[in-house]
């Protein structure tokens, strides 16, 4: 068995240590507050000042749609937008972990390759009109928002190693040092040869698709990569493996943000922001397994949902160290955080301790999904903070169903009850050493 721990250790360490795997979390990670301003708009704009809402007894509906306005725009800003800021971040940040002395030309070199790979025409369906028509200079928000996401971060990755290897080419470089130049001017000109050769080389890639698919290299991206890899992690088994996977690593001491996180996470933020969207517009919502919905059913207290542990303990154990402990880890656990009782009691290498932490959000999980296939409760649609306590977070996150806060409750007692017998396992082994 040790054999085998260190064995994935290994593995895990060099997948969590992939440049561009870690480039891309790092990029999901700067884009979360953009991600949740658009999640509390959506959230004012479809729970709190709807206008056939409870608001409308006491305010015009006239007057709530015209405050609708204010939270369109940003969700406009911000989840509409989320690709081109996903491609100028992931480039950004691949660049700073290739340690490029100049990361900032990347990003904006991202953006504008993103935006040259998209459609000339745009399929757009005017106000009151029931047939789409195509318009030429107009970019879709269905190409900058989640249908655009992995085109963004193919973008931006193979438009940032080009152009550094482009950039180490000491005679593709425009030097005019002299007294009296900025620096910036100087870093200007250096990057000038090698952004113009990576634009025309992908603006001949993309011509040469088009020419031999037929299709745009948006469209074609999205319908053999985007939309395969969302269902493959959006179904229940590939996602409760991954979670199981998750929660294994924790178990050995290995964090899964460095690990699985990059491979997961990009993919459930996709879902996510289709969820968001669709519930913004009205429109049916794609997909019961996503970013949010992992957060809220899967990491109740951290993962492995030691809200439950801590409870368990507070309830059955009578050891001093491990009360102690837990009393140190509950307010962090209320936020989600649980690094203290995992390392603390510990979780790690606790083998009697390790078999309900990594079982216990794939069952949760499961459960929720399906709960919410069946309609007892209501899909998650908005993207809330990691660190949102239980039960507020079901809530939120669906938009105000008070029935996925009941489950929440519901789960976290039955994950006591599944704790509660480990607990007294762990004692009574401890006890003997």
């Amino acid at each position: 068995m040790e054999k085998l721990f260190n064995k994935l250790g290994k593995v895990s360490q060099k997948l969590g240590g992939q440049i561009h795997l870690r480039s891309i979390r790092d990029a999901f990670a700067s884009l979360i507050p953009f991600i949740i301003i658009a999640g509390l708009m959506i959230f004012i704009n479809n729970v709190i000042i709807i206008p056939t809402g409870f608001m409308s007894k006491v305010i015009n509906p006239a007057t709530l749609t015209s405050w609708q306005d204010i939270g369109t725009s940003i969700i406009n800003g911000t989840l509409n937008f989320l690709a081109v800021l996903l491609a100028g971040a992931c480039a950004y940040h691949l660049a700073v972990n290739r340690k490029f002395e100049n990361p900032i030309a990347p990003a904006f070199l991202a953006i504008s390759i993103f935006v040259i790979l998209l459609p000339l025409a745009s399929s757009v369906t005017p106000v009151g009109a029931k047939e789409a028509v195509n318009v030429l200079g107009v970019i879709s928000f269905n190409a900058t928002n989640s249908g655009g996401m992995f085109v963004g971060i193919i973008t931006s990755i193979l438009s940032t190693e080009l152009f550094i290897w482009f950039s180490k080419n000491k005679r593709l470089k425009i030097n005019i040092g002299g007294e009296g130049v900025p620096p910036a001017v100087i870093k200007s000109f250096n990057s000038l040869i090698p952004i113009i050769l990576t634009i025309i080389t992908f603006a001949i890639v993309s011509y040469g698709v088009k020419q031999v698919s037929g299709t745009d290299i948006n469209t074609l991206i999205l319908k053999t990569i985007q939309t395969p890899l969302v269902s493959l992690v959006t179904s229940l088994p590939g996602f409760i493996i991954l979670m199981f996977l998750s929660n294994l690593l924790f178990a050995m001491g290995i964090h899964p943000g460095g690990v699985v996180a990059p491979i997961m996470d990009p993919i459930l933020y996709v879902a996510m922001n289709q969820n968001m969207t669709a519930y913004a517009n009205g429109q049916v919502i794609p997909n019961i397994i996503n970013m949010a919905f992992k957060d809220t059913f899967g990491v109740m207290g951290g993962s492995g949902n030691t809200i439950a542990l801590l409870i368990a303990i507070f309830l059955v154990s009578k050891r001093k160290d491990y009360r102690d402990i837990a009393k140190l880890s509950a307010a962090p656990g209320i936020f989600n955080i649980n690094e203290p009782i995992i390392f603390g009691l510990p979780i790690v290498f606790d083998l009697r301790l390790m078999i309900p932490f990594v079982l216990a959000s794939p069952i949760s999980l499961a459960a929720a999904y399906f709960v919410t296939k069946m309609g007892w409760m209501s899909r998650v649609v908005i993207q809330t903070p990691w660190t949102t306590p239980p039960v507020l977070s079901g809530f939120l996150a669906t938009g105000g169903d008070w029935r996925a806060s009941v489950f929440q409750i519901i789960m976290i007692t039955l994950t006591v009850l599944l704790y509660i017998p480990f607990v007294k396992l762990s004692e009574k082994r401890n006890s003997e050493l």
